[in-house]
């Protein structure tokens, strides 16, 4: 497609390429797409790559997964979606598979950025191979299960600091009816912010169905069950709604008391169905948050509500997204939602509605323009606020933030990879 009929495309409303200026990085051709790797082909990263390919124009490249069975439904959907864009498929000889194919993708010519979609476990770890081999990274939450993992991730952070683009995917920070309400609650719309509650309220995380050949793959394709892949659903799920407060405050709570426990899920795993946790920020400022994850009939529900001396904010995913007192405000339409539903794969509609797609395009544009991404240090704070609060849960007693910077627990794998070699 040349230029004049890609404009003329977009003005119809098409979805188009990404232009690139030819002396931004990697020395881009005029008119060229980012060639996009993927690093974990489950629903989530297979959803999270479709968008970028949709809303960013990039094109997917290569595939990367510790199991066969991923790489070939991967291979065939993304072959779909390259061919819907034009596209050609993708080489076979770019699909990367077993515990060392980050390697293999990182070290791929044909790829300029890569998508992190696997385990938490392995997110630091792979953060640093994407990043040390120049290629830009987007890397799913949480930066780090443990604290040495989440320090880990600083260094890199700094260490490539304006040499990659490495951007952390907390869409909702991209989403547009909660970037205004952030914006006029720190403009004092609500006043000095005095109290606040949220909630997270999601069905149990799906099991895989398919037949396993040993537990350490049972554990693998479940890793949502397991604490030590998933960091826990305070870190793995609920992390959203702490970013958001932190986004808020601008800052990080300096301790947390937290209660957890497992009450009604029955599938194996030792991760907890339930938390409540006390968040302090400067201030004094209370965040009380709660979280269920086993609610039955894809029961999904999650909101913050952020009360200030002059009214007070609320945010839900669904819903009246407003501000509500002396200055009254509403996200236009946000009363008429549709009522949104769970979705793993972060498919998610009404006040979130635009946020993977202006994640999406940000990302890219941070590739195409130069200026980096290095959303990092941002992620790590959020990590470590829901690690406190799980460390608060074990302990039985509230714990700071000094304590858990000093924390040096590290959560071991427990099982030897080469085997899915």
């Amino acid at each position: 497609m040349d230029r004049r009929k890609f404009i003329q495309g977009t003005a119809a409303g098409a979805v188009g390429l990404m232009f690139v200026k030819p002396e931004t990085a990697f020395g881009y051709a005029a008119n060229s797409r980012v060639r996009w790797g993927l690093l974990g082909c489950g629903h989530r990263g297979t959803s999270v790559a479709t968008s970028f390919a949709k809303n960013a124009g990039v094109e997917i490249t290569a595939l990367a997964d510790m199991f066969p069975n991923q790489l070939e439904q991967g291979k065939k959907h993304f072959d779909t979606i390259n061919s819907s864009l034009g596209l050609g498929p993708i080489d076979p000889k770019r699909l990367f598979q077993g515990p060392d194919a980050f390697k293999a993708i990182a070290a791929c010519d044909q790829v300029d950025a890569v998508q992190i979609s696997t385990p938490p476990f392995f997110h630091v770890e792979h953060l640093e191979g994407i990043v040390s081999a120049k290629k830009h990274a987007y890397c799913e939450k949480p930066v780090g299960v443990d604290v040495p993992q989440t320090k880990h991730a600083l260094e890199i952070g700094k260490k490539y600091d304006g040499k990659v683009s490495m951007a952390v995917g907390f869409q909702i920070r991209s989403a547009t009816p909660f970037v205004e309400l952030v914006r006029r609650i720190h403009a004092g719309q609500i006043g000095q912010i005095a109290q606040i509650t949220g909630y997270y309220n999601s069905p149990p995380s799906v099991s895989y169905e398919g037949a396993t050949k040993s537990q350490d793959e049972y554990r693998l394709r479940n890793w949502l069950h397991y604490k030590n892949l998933s960091g826990d659903i305070l870190l793995e799920q609920n992390i959203h709604v702490i970013d958001v407060i932190n986004w808020v405050m601008q800052t990080h709570p300096v301790s947390a008391y937290a209660k957890a426990s497992r009450k009604v899920v029955t599938f194996p795993g030792d991760t907890n169905d339930n938390y409540e946790v006390i968040f302090t920020y400067p201030g004094d400022v209370q965040f009380s948050f709660t979280s269920t994850q086993f609610n039955p009939n894809h029961y999904f529900d999650v909101a913050e509500r952020i009360f200030g001396s002059k009214g007070h904010a609320e945010a839900p995913y669904s819903g009246p997204l407003r501000i509500m007192g002396e200055e009254p405000w509403i996200w236009a339409g946000s009363d008429k939602t549709s009522g949104g539903e769970f979705a793993a794969n972060g498919d998610f509609h009404d006040n979130l509605a635009d946020s993977d797609s202006m994640k999406d395009k940000g990302f890219i544009e941070s590739i195409t323009s130069g200026k980096f991404h290095n959303q990092i240090s941002a992620g790590v704070d959020t990590a470590l606020s829901c690690i406190m609060g799980r460390k608060s849960a074990e302990l039985g007693r509230t714990v700071t933030w000094q304590e858990i910077e000093a924390d040096k627990e590290q959560y071991k794998l427990g099982m030897d990879l080469k085997q899915f070699a």
